[in-house]
């Protein structure tokens, strides 16, 4: 018998992974980081889902030549023109989302942190995100649509978005979630 998953009564800060049960949808083996989750429902960006865009091609604010070459995520299928971006805080500013890691939805804070060129600031940017309504999110996870795993800065930014899925999958441990990371995306493949 499967252990049943310990589930908070907030999951901000961490990654839902797709169970394998969302194969066809657009979430289908997706990592998606919950930024917040309250009574009001939740919110969240889906990590390893690029898309063919770099940030250049979608803004005419001026950023650092870096930042404009960054490839653009698709956060959700929720408001495609929004823009939302992860990034690294120094130690002495806690973050929003993790100890050391925030989220941002304003151009000017983007140009601010673009602009203080902090050594080993990381930056994710994302065009739409995921949003749940009140207690959509605990549904979906009773009916076991998302596997749970607290998150940390190099599942955020560190690991290929190909094999994030995987990655995350062996890194909560159990053998059912090791198993289904090796399972190929059509599984005629196998």
């Amino acid at each position: 018998m499967a252990k049943k998953q310990k589930i908070p009564k907030s999951l901000k800060g961490y990654l839902l992974i797709d169970s394998g049960i969302l194969g066809g949808s657009f979430f289908e083996r997706t990592v998606v980081l919950i930024c917040e989750h309250n009574s009001d429902g939740a919110f969240g960006l889906i990590l390893n889902k690029p898309s063919p865009h770099r940030v250049g091609e979608l803004t005419t604010i001026s950023l650092p030549e870096e930042v404009m070459n960054e490839l653009v995520y698709i956060g959700g299928p929720v408001q495609p023109q929004a823009l939302t971006y992860l990034y690294t805080t120094p130690p002495s500013e806690p973050g929003n989302v993790l100890e050391n890691l925030s989220v941002g939805h304003t151009l000017e804070e983007l140009e601010e942190i673009a602009a203080s060129n902090t050594a080993g600031r990381r930056l994710k940017l994302f065009a739409g995100y995921s949003g749940w309504a009140p207690n959509q999110l605990e549904l979906e996870l009773k009916r076991k649509y998302w596997l749970i795993l607290p998150a940390t800065i190099d599942l955020v930014f560190e690991i290929p978005a190909e094999d994030l899925w995987a990655m995350a999958l062996r890194r909560r441990g159990d053998w059912r979630s090791i198993l289904l990371s090796y399972t190929p995306p059509e599984v005629y493949w196998n």
